[in-house]
This record gives structure tokens, C-alpha cells and sequence, in this order.
């Protein structure tokens, strides 16, 4: 054997023999052993974690959680030897859990309070109160100022940040939570210790619990912008107004899409943005009442996306969602109050914040606007700015609002949503695929495929809407946003038509000009019957839609409509065949 493989051979003998000793010194509780092993592998392991994911934030989240992971189950590795495949695997195991829950993984509540369960029971490393029982039994020793760098940074990271956490709670909370995670008394003994009943113990925790997670946000919010400090790339960076903040459409995500396109140097007219993102066909109605939520009841993320992706365009996003809030309160009937920084205040933060600002920066740094749910109203909004120094975003829509809003007002609006989507990459593509794109994405819509999420899509969505009328159930001002979004998105529906019969030239379109022509008169038709509507039921005011005499004629001409969306779905399909024939 050559000499040169011979000793690296050798030397990686030695390494491996080293990698061996010092997990067996760490399997014994030799916390510098462990730190040692930190030092020599940190790199690397990082280094798969961003070979599953591309953003730096995640990776280093799934590196610090898979290192704890390591440090507490060590002692299940059988084969001291494999201590690196072992890691990387766990790294692997955090980074597909990850991916795979994506940024809508909650908080649980609070189960199991029994004492001296934490060493059964396996680790939730996103579960505030799992972590803290581990942490509470395994590392509540001081550092050791003599041990390596390594380890320090990793306990000050993991432990130090999460007991600075108990800073936010009262007096009586801390005690009470120090009393259950870090000396495992159960609710019972806290109850007979404080001399309170063991439903106000789960009660303290609970409340407890909301505040660290909230504090737990904060903390990496401000870490986040530390380490940007640190790198050398915090600044101020705000782009040029979007000119999309001048467009007259009641449908702000397309509003939002044109100004991202815009800052790609894609500059399309509306009515196209409106139809190859599918928008232009698009109907959800709420059941029973028509609340004003039915228009934006829709999964952001795969149906803008998918529409993006009609336009030429991949994209990301981060999203976390409250369940059901959106058809619990309707914005124009909240006390203003409500709408303002103070309320703002009050309300939970996303835990998905850090990812979020990150994207944002990201994307703002290469010139693109960030498309942003609820920043103003719960309507989309762009991000085109940001100033790391005084953490303020740079926001604004199409609906009079424009200004700078704090990074943790971010996901804090009325509804308590948080959803941002930047554009990744342009690909190459034709006409023909997008509209084929388009097509597709249409049809799927009216035929009721997509999530339901408590409202009714597409064609199925006028059975509702005729039940509520029937019914006299009918909200005034959520009937009269959802009337208004129909119009604006029919009219541009014709348009949209239009444009391509008489701009795409291709000899391919041929075929199917006839139908684009008879499409653009049938949305048109449709569009002034929803306009009748409109002028029975104006917004804000909404009308007397109840009222006996206008709710039949509101059904009369619904029932016209719906038989009219019919027809053009039928020429939709009719285009789809022939352009994949």
C-alpha cells in the first residue's frame, strides 16, 4: 500500500479511535468530552444541514436541535465508532421533520404534568415545555468557565437563552414554572407548596407557557438581526414604490403579483396577471352567511404559487395560520381601534417571524418586492423596504395604506395570520404552457377542488350563496365585498380573453380564437349581471339584502349567472382539449 494512503488511513484510524474515546468519556456525563466532539464536527454537520435545506436560518435551527437530540440520547448509540453517521442521520431525521411539518407546526398544550416523567417521554424540540423538562433535568448546571469554547457557545445558545426566557413571567409564574421544569414537582405538590388548588397550577402554567413561547420569539427575533449586525449586513434597504400600489382591482393578491412581475421586468397587463393566475375564474362563498373572509378563504401558498408558476416563476413562502379567525371577524366592523399599533401589541407573535424576516430580507436585497398578508387590513399588501437599525418594514397596497410597521407587528394584524411569498427563479416557458397552465388551474377551481377550509369554491359555491339568499341569512358587508370581488374578476376575465385573441399572434391560438372571443362576451355578460348585483348591494353599505323583494331578485339573477358560468366553463375545457390535443 502507498506510504501517503497508508498514514491518512492511519490517520483516520486515529480520528475514529478519538471520536470513540470521547463518546464514551460524553456517554458518562463528560460534558468537555462532548464539547470536543461539538468542535470537531460542527462544521460538517452544518454542512448537511444546509444540504437539505438552502435557507442558513433553518439549517442552524436544525443543527442546534440535533445536537441537544445528540447530547441527550447518546447513550442509545450503541456503536461508539458511528458517532458521525449516527449525527448526520439525526440531522437528516430534524431536517425531513422540518420540511415535512413546515412553518404551520403549533405549540401542543400542556399534557402530561407528571413529575419525574421527562426521561420516558421523547423530546418535542419544538414543544416549549418538553424542551424545558429536558433542559431542566440534563443541564441546569453552571458552566464551567475552563471548558472550550465550543460547548460555551452551545450552552448559551440551547440553555442560557431559554431559562433568560423566565425574565418575562411574574414573580409567582416563575416560581411556580421553576418549580414543575427545573425541580419536577407535579401540579399537585406546586398546589400544596403555594397553597393553591391544582386547577389554578395548570392555569399559571399554561398562561406561563404563552409568554415564553412569545419571549422565545423575541429572543430569536433579535438574535437574528444581531447576526446580521455581526456579519456585516445590516442596512437599510427600500426599493422603489411599487406602481402597482396605483392599480383599481378589488382582488389585492393580484394587485401584488403584478408588483412583483413589475420588479422582474415582467410587465403584464392586469387582466393577464388576472387570468394566468387564475384569479379572473376564481368564486368562495361562506355558507350560510356570505361572510367577508369567503374571497380570501384559499391556500395561499399552492394556489399562488401555482399561479406564479403559469407566469414563469417559482416561489417560497412562510405562512402560519390561525384556525378559523378569518371567518370570525370581519374588519369593517371592529372598532378602528383594533386595526392600530396598540392592538398590534397585544396579540401573539408567529414563531415562524425569524424565517419570515429572512425571506424578506432575501428577497428585497435582489430587487424584488415580498407579497404580505394582513399588514394594513386583512387584505395582500408588498413589502418593498426594510431598515434593519430601526426594525421597521417598508409596506403598502392599492387600498390607501402605505407606511413602515415594527418586524414583530409582522403576522400581528387583525386576523393574526402571517403569510409572506417572495419570488425564487424565472424559468423558460411559452404562451401556449401558460395559458394551458391557466386552463387547468380554472377548471380545477370550478369543478371544487381545492381545500374547503369552511367556505364553498367555485361553481358548488352558488348553491350556497342562493340557500343563504333563500334563507335571508345574508350579512350585508361581507355579500357586498364578495359581489364587488366577483365583478372586478369577471371583468378582467373578459379582458383577459380578449387581450390574448387579438395580441397572441401564434398561428397555435388559431384554433381556439373563436372560443377566446365567445369567452370574452360570456364573462362579460356575467360580469354585468354581477354588476347589477353590485348596484342592489353596494359596498360598504351592503344594502337590504334580507329584504324579501331585492333577496329575490338577488336570486334571480344569481340563478342567471351561475347557468352563464356553465357555459363558459364549458368553453374552458373546450380550449384545454384542443391546446393538449
Amino acid at each position: 500500500m502507498d506510504a501517503k494512503i497508508l498514514n491518512r488511513y492511519e490517520d483516520q484510524e486515529e480520528d475514529m479511535t478519538a471520536d470513540d474515546v470521547l463518546v464514551e468519556r460524553a456517554k458518562d456525563g463528560d460534558r468537555e468530552a462532548f464539547g470536543e466532539l461539538v468542535r470537531r464536527h460542527r462544521a460538517k454537520v452544518y454542512g448537511y444541514a444546509r444540504s437539505y435545506t438552502q435557507e442558513s436560518f433553518m439549517a442552524e435551527d436544525i443543527v442546534q436541535e440535533a445536537l441537544i437530540r445528540a447530547f441527550l440520547h447518546l447513550g442509545s448509540l450503541m456503536d461508539s465508532r458511528r458517532f458521525l453517521p449516527w449525527l448526520h442521520r439525526i440531522v437528516r431525521n430534524q431536517a425531513y421533520t422540518r420540511l415535512q411539518k413546515g412553518p404551520q407546526k403549533r405549540e401542543q398544550p400542556f399534557s402530561g404534568f407528571i413529575a419525574n416523567s421527562a426521561d420516558q417521554e421523547k423530546t418535542d424540540w419544538e414543544d416549549l415545555d418538553s424542551i424545558l423538562h429536558r433542559l431542566g433535568r440534563r443541564w441546569s448546571q453552571p458552566v464551567d468557565p475552563a471548558t472550550n469554547p465550543e460547548e460555551i457557545m452551545v450552552r448559551r445558545e440551547l440553555l442560557q437563552t431559554i431559562t433568560g426566557l423566565l425574565h418575562c413571567l411574574n414573580p409567582r409564574e416563575r416560581k411556580i414554572v421553576e418549580s414543575h421544569f427545573f425541580d419536577h414537582l407535579s401540579p399537585l405538590e406546586i398546589a400544596r407548596l403555594f397553597q393553591i388548588s391544582q386547577a389554578n397550577v395548570y392555569q399559571v402554567l399554561s398562561r406561563s407557557r404563552k409568554k415564553l413561547i412569545q419571549e422565545k420569539t423575541r429572543v430569536v427575533v433579535d438574535q437574528y438581526v444581531q447576526s446580521r449586525k455581526e456579519a456585516g449586513i445590516m442596512k437599510k434597504v427600500v426599493l422603489n414604490t411599487p406602481e402597482a400600489f396605483t392599480l383599481h382591482t378589488w382582488v389585492t393578491c393580484v394587485m401584488a403579483l403584478r408588483g412583483m412581475l413589475e420588479a422582474a421586468n415582467r410587465k403584464l397587463s392586469l387582466p393577464m396577471v388576472m387570468g394566468l393566475s387564475g384569479h379572473a375564474f376564481r368564486l368562495t362563498v361562506v355558507p350560510e352567511h356570505v361572510h367577508i373572509a369567503g374571497p380570501t378563504m384559499f391556500e395561499f401558498g399552492p394556489v399562488l404559487a401555482r399561479g406564479l408558476r403559469n407566469l414563469g416563476f417559482t416561489s417560497r413562502s412562510i405562512s402560519d395560520f390561525k384556525q378559523a379567525a378569518g371567518i370570525e371577524i370581519n374588519a369593517n366592523l371592529v372598532e378602528p381601534s383594533q386595526l392600530g399599533a396598540n392592538a398590534r401589541e397585544k396579540r401573539q407573535l408567529s414563531q415562524v417571524l425569524p424565517q419570515a424576516l429572512e425571506l424578506i430580507h432575501r428577497s428585497v436585497d435582489r430587487g424584488y418586492p415580498v407579497l404580505a398578508w394582513d399588514m394594513f387590513i386583512p387584505e395582500f399588501a408588498l413589502i418593498y423596504g426594510y431598515d434593519d437599525e430601526q426594525k421597521l418594514l417598508h409596506a403598502g397596497d392599492n387600498c390607501g395604506h402605505q407606511g413602515t410597521i415594527p418586524y414583530d407587528h409582522l403576522g400581528r394584524g387583525l386576523i393574526e395570520d402571517l403569510f409572506v411569498l417572495a419570488l425564487d427563479e424565472s424559468f423558460e416557458t411559452d404562451q401556449r404552457q401558460m395559458l394551458i397552465g391557466a386552463l387547468q388551474m380554472a377548471i380545477s377551481h370550478y369543478r371544487g377542488e381545492e381545500p374547503a377550509f369552511g367556505a364553498t369554491h367555485g361553481l358548488d359555491a352558488y348553491a350556497d350563496w342562493l340557500n343563504a339568499f333563500e334563507k335571508r341569512t345574508i350579512e350585508p358587508n361581507g355579500n357586498a365585498y364578495t359581489l364587488a370581488i366577483a365583478l372586478d374578476a369577471r371583468r378582467n376575465a373578459s379582458a383577459f380573453w380578449k387581450e390574448i385573441a387579438e395580441t397572441w399572434t401564434d398561428t397555435a391560438f388559431d384554433a381556439i380564437r373563436p372560443d377566446c372571443l365567445q369567452a370574452a362576451a360570456q364573462y362579460g355578460a356575467i360580469a354585468d349581471e354581477f354588476a347589477q348585483l353590485c348596484r342592489l348591494f353596494p359596498f360598504p353599505a351592503g344594502g337590504e339584502p334580507n329584504e324579501p323583494q331585492q333577496s329575490a331578485q338577488a336570486i334571480e339573477l344569481l340563478t342567471n349567472i351561475e347557468a352563464k358560468e356553465r357555459q363558459a366553463l364549458a368553453l374552458l375545457e373546450n380550449m384545454l382539449h384542443a391546446l393538449t390535443a
